[in-house]
Formats: C-alpha cells, structure tokens, sequence
C-alpha cells in the first residue's frame, strides 16, 4: 500500500511504502527552498538533478548530485 503526501502547496510530494527492511519513502520537489523535520534517521539519496543542502549545526550549503547520499539524524531539522 501506498501513501502520498503533499507538502509546500503540492512543490513537494511523498510516496511511503513498506518493505521488508522497514518504510521507505520517494520524494519529488521542485526547485525552491523548504525546510524539512525527521522523526527518524533518514538517508536520503538524490537520484537526478542536483540538492543544496544546510544540515543541522552547520553553515554551509552542501551541493549534493545524483548517486550523492547523505544522512540525517532523528528528529532534527534541515533545508
């Protein structure tokens, strides 16, 4: 079963799944600046395009392209 979530008046959508390992979710947005909360430790994986990304106790955009992962912890907040 499938889950959608729309966010950011519908620039940003969620698809949640379940699998064996656990939940898993696919997100699409479109280009803007959104800031996001975790309620989990999320990897997140950029699959096309490109992300600038200011992750929590930091000051620094990070660029990260396709195949680019990166991590961040439970319940924490980032752009």
């Amino acid at each position: 079963m499938f889950i959608t979530n729309e966010y950011f008046e519908g620039n940003v959508v969620s698809i949640a799944y379940e699998n064996k390992k656990g939940n898993a979710k696919l997100g699409v947005m479109a280009k803007g600046e959104y800031e996001f909360a975790t309620t989990c430790i999320e990897f997140i994986t950029v699959v096309s395009g490109e992300m600038s990304v200011l992750l929590p106790s930091t000051t620094v955009w990070e660029t990260h392209v396709a195949t680019d992962t990166f991590k961040v912890e439970k319940d924490e907040n980032f752009n």
